[in-house]
């Protein structure tokens, strides 16, 4: 029994990566949910791939992308990762982890909400952080995450962005809209974060406190019973695809 034990820990570990313990609900996760203003995003780093194929008429002109789904607190990273991904990881080397066993269907999705993945971001983000999270495989992580995403991407917060593209937004806007959608005061669980490029300050990302469990939770009343985080910056520029 010892020696087969040892066996199947050999193959995972070859395998790349290890499935998570699920939680408990006993063992609840919070949760950050990052999504991304590309344009803002590629002003900074306009050499990676997902910058050099962005076109105006792309989903990610217009609408939120996923940066990622941040299991709580900051440090639960890496969870039964052999050494040698991570050491791939934080050396940012995603197009050598291994390749994550996703549906047609999810890897479609993906490509268009979390070009990233372009960049081998989604390997990261299960890696680092998927692997720590109540999902249990890569497929169900990212099934969540863009349903998450979505919630955003249908609410009155990606109007005011797109109708907003290369103008200004303050924070105050950005919050009234997010309560608006989604319930008083929850603005407060949100965290604006800005880059400054050159002499323009540019929104780049947006971080949502959720309180887990998410399985069978929608995004509003998750949100509504999270904490509150940092404001972060007071607003800036909403960038448009050059």
């Amino acid at each position: 029994m010892v020696f087969k034990r040892q066996s199947l820990a050999a193959l995972l570990a070859l395998g790349g990566f290890m499935t998570p313990a699920v939680p408990s609900a006993a063992q609840a996760i919070d949760y950050v949910l990052a999504i991304s203003w590309q344009p803002g995003f590629c002003e900074m780093r306009p050499a990676v791939p997902e910058c050099q194929s962005q076109t105006a008429d792309r989903f990610d002109a217009t609408y939120f992308t996923l940066h990622g789904l941040w299991p709580e607190p900051r440090g639960n990273v890496y969870c039964g990762v052999p050494p040698h991904d991570q050491e791939l990881d934080r050396r940012a080397q995603w197009q050598a982890l291994p390749v994550l066993p996703l549906s047609a269907e999810i890897r479609q999705q993906l490509d268009q909400s979390m070009p990233g993945t372009q960049s081998g971001l989604h390997r990261h983000e299960w890696i680092k952080h998927g692997t720590c999270s109540e999902m249990p495989t890569p497929e169900a992580y990212f099934q969540e995450s863009l349903r998450l995403l979505a919630a955003l991407n249908n609410s009155p917060l990606q109007a005011l962005f797109q109708d907003a593209i290369g103008s200004t937004l303050s924070g105050d806007a950005i919050r009234a809209a997010i309560d608006n959608a989604f319930g008083e005061g929850v603005g407060e669980k949100v965290q604006i974060i800005c880059k400054s490029v050159g002499p323009r300050d540019l929104i780049v990302e947006l971080r949502f406190n959720l309180k887990g469990p998410l399985k069978d939770r929608d995004f509003k009343a998750a949100l509504q019973s999270a904490t509150s985080r940092d404001p972060g910056c007071p607003g800036g520029e909403v960038d448009a695809v050059d």
